[in-house]
C-alpha cells in the first residue's frame, strides 16, 4: 500500500494512536498509518466530518462496529479499537503490509490461474468468519484485498454503511464500487451474504483478466450493465470460468454459498499447480510400419527391375560359355542333362554373413536390415532333385559291386 505524506489538515494524533503517513481516502473518511505505545502499526479510518453528523449513520456504524469485534478469521485485517462518540468516528484495524490487488494486477497484469484460485480460496474462507458474526462486507473489490506475505487479507469489510446506500439514491453515500456491486444493492434490496459472492466472483474475474468483467465506463453505465448484461468473461482461465459464472448470476439463490465457493477454489488451486509445475513429457515416438513382402516365385514375371549380382553372374557364365569350344559344350550338357529345358530359377538366398558363402555374391539387405524370408518351393525342389540323385547313386554303385562279383567267379 502507498504511503504518503501528511497534509496541513491531517490530524497527528487520533485517540492513543500516532498518525504517520497517508494510506488513502475513501467513500467514507482518509485512512492513515498509526502506531500505539506500543509501535504496533495499524489502519486507522477518520469519517468524514458530513458522514459524522448524522445520527442515523451513527447508529449504524456502532452496530456494525459491535458486529466486527465478533469476526474471527485470518484472512481479515482485525479490529483493534474504535471510538464511536468522537466528534469525527474513527477506527483502527491490524496493518497489513502488502500491495492491494488492484495494484498487483495493473503492475504485474493478470495472475495464473492457480495463483488466482488460491488467492479467491481464502477470500472465500475468510468470508465465511465474517457472515457467521452477521457483517455483511457491501464492498468487496479488488482494492480492498491486500497481498500480504502471510496471504491475503480483507480490509474496510462494511464496518460503515452510509445513510441511503441501500437505494444508491443519495448523492455521495452510496457504499461499493459500480462493476462490483450485486444486482440487489443497485436494485435497493436487502444485501445478503451472497452478494459478496457476487463480489468476490468479479474480483477474481479481475484478476484473472485484469479487467471487471463490466467493463469500464461511467456509474450509470456500469450499474446498468451489472443488473441487465451478462458479464464478459474472455480471457479468463477455462479451469476458473464456470465457478466465477456461477457467482456473478443473477438472482442470489443461484450463486454458491461461501464454504461451497472455498472447497471449489481450493480444489482448482491444487489442480492447477500441479499442472504448471508437472514436467512436461515427450510426445510418443510412432513407429513407422516396416512392409516385409515375400519376393515373388520364379517364372512369375515379376523380377526386380534393378541390377542383381547373381544375374550378373549368370550373364559372365552364359558369356564364358559362348567363348567355349562346342565340344566342351555338349560335354558340359552332358553332365546336367535336362538343363536347357528347365526355367531359370531366382538366386537362392545367401547364407549368413557369419557363414561361409562358397563364393556367391551376398543378395543386397532390403529397408530395415533384414533379408527376405526364403522361398519354400525352391527349398523343396532342391531337396527333392539331392534325394533323387542319391537314390540313382546308390543304385549305381550296387550294381557295380553286383557287377563286379560276377566277373570274378567262384574261386
Amino acid at each position: 500500500m502507498a504511503m504518503m505524506r501528511l497534509r496541513r489538515e491531517d490530524p497527528r494524533v487520533v485517540g492513543s494512536f500516532r498518525i504517520h503517513r497517508r494510506l488513502g481516502a475513501g467513500g467514507m473518511g482518509v485512512v492513515y498509518l498509526g502506531s500505539d505505545r506500543r509501535g504496533q502499526r495499524v489502519a486507522l479510518k477518520v469519517i468524514r466530518p458530513d458522514l459524522a453528523e448524522d445520527q442515523e449513520f451513527r447508529s449504524r456504524f456502532a452496530r456494525e462496529v459491535s458486529a466486527a469485534r465478533r469476526i474471527r478469521g485470518g484472512c481479515t485485517a482485525r479490529l483493534v479499537a474504535a471510538d464511536l462518540d468522537n466528534e469525527r468516528p474513527w477506527f483502527a484495524t491490524q496493518y497489513v503490509p502488502g500491495p492491494s490487488l488492484h495494484d498487483k494486477v495493473g503492475e504485474d497484469g493478470p495472475l495464473p490461474a492457480a495463483r488466482v484460485a488460491a488467492i479467491g480460496a481464502a477470500l472465500a474462507e475468510g468470508l465465511v468468519a465474517v457472515h457467521e458474526a452477521g457483517v455483511v462486507h457491501r464492498d468487496l473489490k479488488p482494492s480492498n484485498i491486500l497481498l500480504s506475505p502471510k496471504g491475503p487479507r480483507i480490509i474496510d469489510f462494511g464496518i460503515a454503511w452510509a445513510t441511503g446506500a441501500s437505494t444508491l439514491t443519495h448523492v455521495g453515500t452510496a457504499v461499493g464500487s459500480p462493476g462490483f456491486l450485486a444486482p440487489e444493492q443497485v436494485r435497493g434490496v436487502a444485501v445478503t451474504p451472497a452478494s459478496d459472492v457476487f463480489s468476490l466472483g468479479a474480483t477474481l474475474a479481475y484478476a484473472a483478466t485484469g479487467d471487471s468483467p463490466f467493463g469500464q465506463g461511467s456509474s450509470e453505465v456500469m450499474l446498468y450493465r451489472v443488473v441487465h448484461e451478462d458479464p464478459q468473461l474472455r480471457g479468463t482461465p477455462d479451469a476458473l470460468a464456470p465457478l466465477i459464472q456461477a457467482c456473478l448470476a443473477k438472482s442470489p439463490a443461484d450463486r454458491p454459498t461461501t464454504l461451497q465457493l472455498s472447497l471449489r477454489l481450493k480444489e482448482i488451486a491444487v489442480r492447477e499447480a500441479r499442472g504448471a509445475t508437472a514436467p512436461t513429457a515427450p510426445a510418443p515416438r510412432t513407429a513407422e510400419p516396416r512392409t516385409e513382402s515375400m519376393p515373388p516365385p520364379a517364372g512369375t514375371g515379376h523380377e526386380r527391375t534393378g541390377p542383381d549380382p547373381a544375374s550378373g553372374a549368370q550373364k559372365a557364365q552364359g558369356a564364358q560359355g559362348a567363348q567355349r569350344p562346342h565340344g566342351a559344350q555338349k560335354a558340359q550338357g552332358a553332365k546336367s542333362p535336362g538343363a536347357t529345358a528347365r526355367p531359370q530359377r531366382a538366386p537362392k538366398r545367401p547364407a549368413p554373413a557369419s557363414r561361409p558363402t562358397g563364393g556367391r555374391t551376398p543378395a543386397p539387405r532390403r529397408p530395415g536390415g533384414r533379408r527376405p524370408a526364403p522361398r519354400r518351393p525352391a527349398r523343396d525342389r532342391m531337396l527333392r532333385q539331392r534325394l533323387i540323385v542319391f537314390v540313382i547313386v546308390t543304385l549305381l554303385v550296387a550294381l557295380g559291386i553286383a557287377a563286379a562279383q560276377g566277373c570274378q567267379g567262384p574261386l
